[in-house]
């Protein structure tokens, strides 16, 4: 069966952070693979298991055992301590392109982490919502931050 239609089902969705945190780039680039990983958490603190695989190519993955689970990314670019490129469809099962941009910078003792996350293609409605992704994006920032500055 083949259908077609008019109507836009095309969306993007774009966050980007630029935040300065104070501790060195390989403590904020490990403590980001954490985040990403195993220490994980949603906007309501909640636990979210996930795997993150470090090397070009590698997954990043949902992780719910016993063979099940989420893909939602790869790994397209990694530099350890500064640089750190994933793509994939995320958190959404719908057919959607994501990129998220890690780049981290020295900046008078501190490190600059600058972020963007950009999605398109047909982004189911729940997904939409801007004020939900700014919250969960931020909530994992604060994370990043608040572990790096407390490990240095």
């Amino acid at each position: 069966m083949v259908t077609s239609s008019t109507e836009q089902l095309i969306h993007k969705l774009e966050f980007v952070r630029d935040t300065t945190i104070a501790a060195t780039m390989d403590i904020v680039f490990e403590t980001m693979l954490e985040q990403l990983g195993s220490l994980n958490v949603g906007a309501n603190r909640e636990p979210i298991p996930m795997k993150l695989e470090p090397w070009a190519g590698g997954r990043w993955f949902r992780d719910l055992g016993n063979n099940r689970g989420h893909l939602w990314a790869h790994v397209q670019s990694i530099r350890p301590n500064d640089l750190l490129e994933l793509q994939g469809p995320t958190f959404m099962s719908a057919p959607v392109m994501c990129h998220m941009l890690y780049r981290l910078s020295e900046e008078r003792g501190a490190t600059r982490l600058k972020f963007s996350y950009r999605a398109v293609g047909q982004i189911p409605p729940e997904h939409l919502d801007a004020v939900g992704l700014s919250q969960g994006w931020s909530s994992h920032f604060e994370q990043i931050k608040k572990t790096a500055e407390r490990k240095k």
